[in-house]
């Protein structure tokens, strides 16, 4: 409790709000390469799921990959691209992009995975082309598994970001690193307040946007007729 309160006292003290170092910049850095990380695992993940869901060919690469991709520890992963390419933001976002791949290539592919087949094929029936069935049809009635991958990759990310302080001085994990080699505990637990926040909002935002998608785009409620 008292290690609590220190951190508390810690954070609210102005001086760790001012300067280079402060709690503002350190939440900005870390929410950036949060943010980078998922984009560009987004980016190469979710088109491949979105492919292979309405092919319904190639599942067994997705679990292939996914098993593969959450064996992998992300610190090791992250140690092996430090060894490569030195000192930098560059090996903590390639290992945050690995971590991100798994959940946003799942929640693609069983998102339009799962949806009927009659779908699609009514879809195409009415002279939809291939790609505005996965568009109109397949995309909006899968947004709620997929934001399911998204949210669940941004936790994840979020949560293991601090690790970018292992090879750079950036984002919160800055604050856990330092207080661990100067034993100022406070600052630590301060840090770690921090990031368990920062991961609760988003999963309050991204929760809202996921069950939006599921009563307003997926599954809409008919719209009342007056008598």
């Amino acid at each position: 409790m008292n290690l609590f309160l220190e951190a508390v006292s810690w954070l609210a003290d102005p001086a760790h709000w001012t300067g280079p170092n402060a709690v503002g910049v350190r939440i900005v850095e870390h929410l950036w390469i949060s943010f980078l990380a998922v984009l560009i695992a987004a980016v190469l993940a979710v088109p491949a799921g979105i492919v292979i869901g309405h092919t319904r060919c190639g599942a067994g690469i997705v679990g292939a990959l996914t098993g593969a991709a959450r064996a992998i520890p992300t610190l090791g992963l992250l140690t092996l691209f430090g060894l490569a390419l030195g000192i930098g933001l560059e090996a903590p976002l390639l290992a945050l992009v690995v971590l991100a791949v798994p959940s946003l290539l799942a929640g693609a592919y069983a998102g339009v995975q799962s949806i009927d087949p009659v779908i699609p094929d009514s879809a195409r029936a009415i002279g939809l082309s291939p790609a505005q069935v996965i568009l109109r049809v397949e995309v909006p009635l899968a947004s709620p598994v997929l934001l399911g991958g998204l949210r669940a990759a941004t936790l994840q990310v979020v949560a293991t970001a601090t690790l970018a302080a292992y090879t750079a001085d950036y984002g919160l994990g800055r604050y856990l690193f330092s207080g661990l080699k100067s034993r100022e505990y406070d600052q630590m637990l301060a840090g770690a307040l921090l990031v368990a926040v920062i991961a609760l909002l988003l999963e309050l935002l991204l929760g809202a946007a996921q069950r939006l998608a599921r009563t307003r785009i997926a599954h809409p409620a008919p719209e009342r007729t007056s008598s």
